[in-house]
């Protein structure tokens, strides 16, 4: 079935979150639509042969690359990841491998199904975690519960024990009894100190969790009977029911099949991995790293710990500001699977000042919305906005063009005041115009070398 969102309307919707771009808007909105068109086929024999069109997205920092794509999944609500290209390195090196990316994506998909189900399960389980609270308080049922046990609700057929499960369920839904101790009989908890240490450890974290998948079901935890207070027992069993509930196999089954069919990999920065003609070892390592991730995005399968995924209609988006190399440095494999090139163009002023006002999320919003806490009301008038973004694209033109990223530390910098002592400005409106910005700011128009601390 194919959703509600069209490609035009899908261009909208990101209107509302990103200035500009438009092309870049058009072309992953049909790469989006041209997914949905292709699973609407159901049985068709071409379905299979249909491939997404991956989309490389040339233009400066800050410009709106990376919130296209996370917003473009956030709209489909698909498994995406954001990944840097420089953090990869060709197999024989130290460094992570390129099929690192595809397990991070199954883990996103994973997360996402696991919320739905949970959602699904949630009345039931409270249902359930209600009636072993009860088991725990009344008189002759206080027995330690094994929370890796599954029960049932449990047969009351004697009358004062009913009034009594009433009498107590209607302070329990009262919130009345959440400090009263309980004792369950729990897993083992492991020792802090050397959980802390071997977290420090880098990857040591992923090797725990995976021997402990492995060697769960062979060597289950030692248990250990602890008091806790209802409220920690509430999350206790809750999460035991939620996991009696659950079938973790069809969440597997659920999280491959949208990581293989919707799932979107972001690569950033992937004009850092091009070579540029040079003969030096750390080029032939750039190229490693494409030629590693040339089947990935020409279609293969990597091995996860929930399962085979096939890499062959994911959806990869690719960006770099290709200041020095180009897109044709990279090698001809790996161009022939980007079929689609988008340029995004430099902000300008205009541009700079609906980044400020415009989006849903716009920083103008952001502050008013955060110093109205302190009962500060920020005004701003057009002449601000102007003031703001000439700013902006000055230090831009003048140093690093980092784009709309400017505007953060320049607003930081313009409300730095407002925000140490809120309470001299408490109940009064601040007017930011023209005059504001340029007191507030005036020793960065008058210092060109202190500009260059403004990241």
């Amino acid at each position: 079935m194919l959703s509600e969102w069209k490609p035009a309307e899908i261009v909208r919707h990101l209107d509302q979150f990103i200035i500009g771009q438009a092309d870049a808007k058009k072309a992953v909105s049909i790469a989006l639509r041209n997914r949905e068109r292709r699973l609407s086929l159901g049985e068709h024999p071409l379905r299979e042969e249909i491939h997404p069109k991956n989309i490389i997205m040339i233009g400066p920092t800050g410009v709106g690359k990376t919130e296209i794509a996370r917003r473009l999944a956030k709209m489909a609500n698909a498994p995406f990841i954001k990944v840097e290209a420089t953090k990869y390195t060709e197999v024989g090196y130290v460094g992570r491998d390129v099929e690192s990316m595809i397990r991070d994506l199954m883990m996103t998909a994973i997360k996402i199904v696991r919320a739905e189900f949970e959602e699904k399960y949630k009345v039931e389980a409270e249902k359930r975690t209600e009636e072993r609270l009860l088991d725990l308080l009344i008189p002759g049922k206080a027995q330690p519960v094994d929370v890796t046990a599954t029960t049932g609700t449990p047969a009351t057929t004697d009358e004062d024990e009913q009034i009594a499960r009433d009498i107590f369920r209607k302070k329990l839904r009262a919130g009345q009894l959440e400090d009263r101790e309980v004792e369950l009989k729990m897993p083992q908890q492991s020792n802090p100190q050397v959980a802390v240490q071997m977290m420090a450890i880098p990857g040591m974290e992923d090797i725990e969790n995976q021997m402990q998948n492995m060697l769960g079901d062979i060597f289950p935890k030692k248990k250990e009977r602890r008091k806790i207070t209802i409220a920690q027992a509430r999350k206790a069993l809750y999460q035991e029911e939620l996991d009696q509930l659950i079938d973790f196999e069809k969440i597997k089954e659920e999280a491959i099949n949208r990581t293989e069919n919707t799932g979107i990999v972001f690569i950033d920065e992937i004009d850092k991995i091009a070579s540029r003609g040079s003969k030096g070892s750390p080029d032939v390592s750039r190229e490693g790293v494409q030629r590693d991730i040339l089947p990935l995005v020409e279609g293969s399968t990597v091995n996860t710990k929930h399962g085979a995924v096939k890499t062959d209609h994911i959806l990869f988006i690719a960006a770099g500001a290709f200041h020095i190399a180009s897109v044709t440095d990279l090698i001809p494999e790996l161009q022939g699977r980007f079929p689609i090139r988008v340029e995004l163009k430099p902000l300008l002023k205009e541009d700079y000042v609906s980044i400020l006002k415009t989006p849903k999320n716009a920083l103008a919003k952001q502050y008013q919305a955060l110093l109205s806490t302190e009962n500060v009301n920020i005004v701003f008038e057009a002449s601000g906005f102007e003031a703001i973004a000439e700013i902006a694209y000055e230090m831009n033109s003048r140093n690093e063009n980092i784009g709309a990223r400017r505007l953060h530390t320049i607003l930081e910098k313009l409300f730095e005041k407002l925000s140490y002592e809120p309470e001299k400005f408490a109940g009064s409106d601040v007017v930011v115009d023209r005059k504001f910005v340029e007191q507030e700011l005036s020793e960065i128009g008058k210092n060109q070398d202190l500009s260059k601390f403004i990241l």
